[in-house]
């Protein structure tokens, strides 16, 4: 076909697929859409519902404002839902461009702007609030966006877009948009089974080519070659960015391309691993080996220099110098710490590095001072702004939930104007902020997610990586991998060439979920509303496997069985007299165990304040003293101060037998855990008396076990087996083993037989046990939601259920103002790893208050115990002495010194706090005093750096 026909042929598809309102639409952007984009679009003009699921950077957006346009046309009201308030702002923001400030409105928990608007954007948890509460507001919503989907599947939140999906009305229109995930078509199927038609639209190309890089020392190598250079000579696969950088890297690669060769599947191609990115993985491999040996107490005699890495990673300012060579800025470069992000610019400044003309600094400054005009110049020395905005001058920023949201939003806005050309950011910045790169450079290939470090998944790679190549822009985008001491450029292509992930749902019921589901349509409803999940649908069709596989074992125990069959008689029933015998032993030891650990528990219970001990085992092995006994969990977990200083909480799992104190020592009246200098002088009394002493405790008590004899019924099982007819058989140790494989098939097939049994109706299953809970406390009466019950139907938290404890038992009724603000605080703050240990709170009220509040805490727990649910957390008291002061009118400067806490982290805590005391205020009775004084709480906090900060 020619080339003039093909284009006409491609004319009339197009026609046949578009209508004159997707093109009026598309007018108003000035490019043509891509095929995904308007049969996307077709399908909400027809009427129905529509799942897309495109690369990050596809354009996705455009279906979801094409459901905006159709609304407007058709005088009805659309709601443009998203995960975060800054993507929410940012939204706010472009629509408000496009169609002017009086039609669009903006509902983020903090920000309320034209609610009523005919088009609102909002962050799904407000809406599904709306629909819990049967808002007014949702009269004659038309259509609901819900972008960024996907996150149904965090396990935090996951549950919000669940609810909403199940309970929008049927007349809504439903436009989700999600990252690429390889089971959209599993994801719509349920989407039908729950809205009706509903068309799934997949789109895996991106609109911006991807190329893959690694960069070890200073050079930029490519990951993969193609397959056609295999038998070229050479090629490393060196130097990037634009045409030129790709007519330079094919030089290269002809030159040292020969090696080594894996092949990979990378955007549908067969491509190979560079060559040169595997040799330097085996010389890395052979040097480690070599420092090994080199640290091994044989060898260290023979001297020498130690073997060195042959590439250290480059510094932050290499990265960026190598990148503005090949033309690969503006760029951001993900390193998984905030703190890191921080020295990375300050590394920046100090080296000189400066990626901007002296007019667009000018420019960088004047955008910068208008948009921080507000902010008063005391909190702006606080705030190291002069610092910020040194950098912003230089090119150079980072990007972390740590910064002032108002800072943030100004480097949002530059990189995006090509003012700034290097960021550091946390990954944060990949959940939807819209700051396309042409380059992403991703540190490290791990991160710490909370607990330990972890390998990034395809997925995390996939959306971090989305961010390279700006469409309209940039001809390609580049990844960057920095090699880091045992990087595997196998592993680097697994990540890269996976494309997709699966998206798995993380939906379980609430408390305030069950009462609102029961007062709005009964028990016996809610529950089959719930079996409705896409928890439960993805349950059952993994159910579907787990029969077919039960089948299979069914089927292999009678063959098990047909293969031990005995001439002498049942050998069956006389390998069950030896499975008795070996279980009877092991229950015996196990029983010998568990009285040791008991005995070892009895024995931490009777512990006091300054009884000198010595761990035996686990991480804390030596002696040390009591501080506390910390008696007052369930399992004793004593907090002591070791010979070394360290203060340290242990538990039974160190005490593998009972402990007796080796003497006693005075902790002092005024002592201080968190003071170094009292930790100091108590671990020297305590290493005093121990050389008084010799070093020597009691021993444990208890000996090596239970001396008694023989446990008669294991007696009695050998008796039995020495007179069964197959103990003589000669074949009988080879039907014993084929008895052993049906009974251990048997074992999982029990095991296999109870997940099924587990995975049929466990949400309904997980509701029944919350509502058992809401039942025991009177918060439920049947399929009657009692008035206490209607006060936790308002509660919209982890916590819910002890803020409506607290607010039934009166225990904020007498704080004023600021002391409930400070005891609310801990509800909504969780500490990070490195915070202190140790928080100081507030005396009088505050103290006693939170106290209560920890001991109700303790109440709930053993309820949710009793019915094997588990959704409270404690209160955390690390946010209390900060919001006591702020709210007492404290200075910022002073509360951030001593708090050594980020701004952005005190401003979205305190923003947090302030809709939590919303909350509360109207879930508390009209009598009550905590109503008024919650509201004076946040006139209180809602002041300075809070007040002027607009994004949450």
């Amino acid at each position: 076909m020619s080339t003039h026909a093909a284009r006409y042929a491609e004319f009339r598809r197009r026609q046949a697929e578009s209508s004159g309102t997707i093109e009026e639409f598309q007018g108003l952007y000035g490019f043509d859409f891509d095929p995904f984009q308007v049969r996307a679009c077709k399908v909400l003009e027809s009427g129905h519902g529509v799942l897309v699921a495109a690369p990050t950077g596809s354009g996705k957006t455009i279906v979801g404002e094409f459901a905006v346009h159709l609304a407007l046309r058709d005088g009805a009201k659309c709601f443009y839902t998203t995960p975060i308030k800054a993507l929410s702002n940012q939204k706010y923001t472009d629509l408000v461009r496009r169609y002017g400030q009086e039609r669009v409105g903006l509902l983020t928990g903090d920000n309320s702007v034209n609610g009523e608007a005919p088009i609102v954007v909002m962050t799904t948890e407000v809406l599904r609030n709306m629909l819990y509460a049967g808002s007014h507001t949702l009269g004659g919503l038309g259509y609901v966006v819900m972008d960024e989907v996907h996150y149904l599947a965090d396990r935090f939140r996951g549950a919000v877009w669940e609810e909403v999906i199940i309970h929008l009305p049927e007349s809504v229109q439903i436009a989700a948009l999600s990252a690429t995930v390889s089971n959209a078509e599993e994801f719509g199927e349920w989407m039908q089974q729950v809205r009706g038609d509903t068309t799934v639209i997949v789109d895996e190309k991106r609109p911006v080519p991807l190329w893959q890089h690694v960069m070890a020392g200073n050079r930029i190598h490519d990951l993969f070659v193609p397959l056609e250079d295999a038998t070229a000579e050479g090629g490393d696969g060196a130097g990037a960015g634009g045409d030129g950088g790709r007519k330079r890297k094919r030089k290269r690669d002809r030159r040292e391309n020969g090696g080594p060769s894996v092949e990979v599947v990378f955007n549908g191609e067969k491509q190979r691993i560079n060559p040169r990115l595997i040799r330097l993985a085996q010389e890395d491999d052979r040097i480690t080996q070599l420092a090994h040996r080199r640290r091994h107490p044989q060898n260290r005699a023979r001297g020498g220099p130690r073997p060195r890495a042959k590439f250290a990673p480059p510094s932050r300012v290499q990265i960026i110098d190598e990148l503005d060579r090949d033309g690969l800025l503006p760029a951001i470069t993900f390193i998984f710490s905030r703190a890191g992000c921080d020295d990375a610019v300050r590394q920046c400044l100090a080296s000189g590095l400066t990626l901007t003309t002296p007019e667009e600094a000018e420019e960088i400054r004047e955008y910068a001072e208008r948009q921080c005009s507000d902010i008063p110049p005391a909190d702006l020395a606080v705030l190291g702004y002069h610092e910020w905005l040194r950098a912003l001058e230089h090119g150079v920023a980072a990007h972390h939930a740590g910064l002032l949201p108002t800072f943030k939003e100004v480097v949002e806005t530059l990189f995006s104007r090509g003012l700034i050309r290097a960021v550091f950011a946390t990954e944060t910045l990949a959940l939807g902020i819209n700051m396309p790169a042409r380059t992403v450079v991703i540190e490290k290939l791990d991160k710490w997610n909370g607990e330990t470090h972890a390998a990034l998944t395809p997925g995390e790679y996939t959306q971090l990586t989305g961010r390279a190549g700006r469409r309209g822009i940039d001809v390609e985008g580049h990844a960057v991998v920095i090699w880091q001491p045992g990087t595997d450029p196998e592993a680097v292509a697994g990540l890269a060439s996976t494309r997709t992930y699966p998206l798995n749902s993380s939906f379980q019921p609430s408390y305030n979920m069950a009462v609102n589901l029961v007062g709005q349509v009964g028990r016996e409803r809610s529950r089959n509303m719930l079996e409705a999940s896409f928890a439960q649908f993805q349950a059952d069709r993994a159910v579907v496997g787990l029969v077919r596989q039960l089948r299979k074992h069914e089927e292999a125990l009678e063959g098990y069985a047909k293969a031990a069959e005995c001439h002498l008689g049942d050998f069956m029933d006389y390998a069950r007299l030896r499975r008795d015998l070996s279980d009877r032993e092991a229950q015996a030891s196990k029983g010998r165990a568990s009285r040791r650990r008991e005995e070892a528990v009895a024995s931490l219970e009777r512990l006091r304040p300054g009884d000198i001990i010595r761990v035996p085992a686990g991480r804390h092995t030596g002696f040390a003293v009591v501080l506390d006994p910390g008696t007052r969990g369930e399992v004793p977990a004593p907090l002591v101060l070791t010979s070394n200083r360290q203060v340290k909480r242990v538990n039974a799992a160190d005490f593998p037998v009972p402990v007796e104190p080796a003497g006693r020592l005075r902790i002092p009246k005024n002592f201080s855990a968190r003071s170094a200098q009292d930790r100091r002088d108590l671990a020297s009394s305590l290493r005093n008396r121990l050389n008084e002493t010799g070093g020597e405790g009691r021993p444990p008590k208890g000996g090596r076990g239970d001396s008694g004899g023989e446990d008669p019924e294991i007696t009695r099982i050998r008796r039995e087996m020495r007179a069964h007819p197959c103990h003589g058989c000669a074949d009988r140790e080879d039907h014993a083993r084929w008895a052993e494989r049906y009974f251990r098939l048997v074992k999982e097939t029990e095991s296999l037989r109870r997940r099924v049994e587990g995975r049929s109706h466990v949400i309904a299953r997980t509701f029944d046990r919350v509502c058992g809970v809401l039942q025991d406390l009177h918060y439920l009466d049947g399929d009657t939601v009692t008035e206490e019950g209607r006060r936790l139907a308002r509660v919209y938290s982890e916590l819910d259920l002890l803020i409506a404890e607290c607010l039934r038992r009166g225990l904020w009724e007498e704080l004023d103002p600021q002391d409930l603000a400070t005891c609310v605080s801990s509800l909504v703050y969780e500490s990070r790893r490195n915070d202190d240990p140790f928080p100081r709170v507030p005396d009088g009220a505050p103290a006693e208050v939170l106290e209560e509040m920890e001991r109700l805490w303790g109440e709930l727990h053993e309820v949710e115990y009793g019915h094997k649910v588990g959704f409270l957390r404690r209160p955390d008291l690390g946010f209390v002495w900060i919001t006591h002061r702020w709210a007492r009118g404290d200075r910022l400067d002073r509360i951030l010194m001593e708090a050594d806490m980020p701004a952005g982290d005190f401003v979205r805590t305190t923003k947090q706090l302030i809709d939590m005391l919303g909350q509360i205020a109207g879930a508390a009775p009209e009598d009550s005093k905590v109503r008024g004084n919650a509201r004076k709480a946040i006139e209180l906090v809602r002041r300075g750096v809070v007040a002027y900060s607009s994004v949450g």
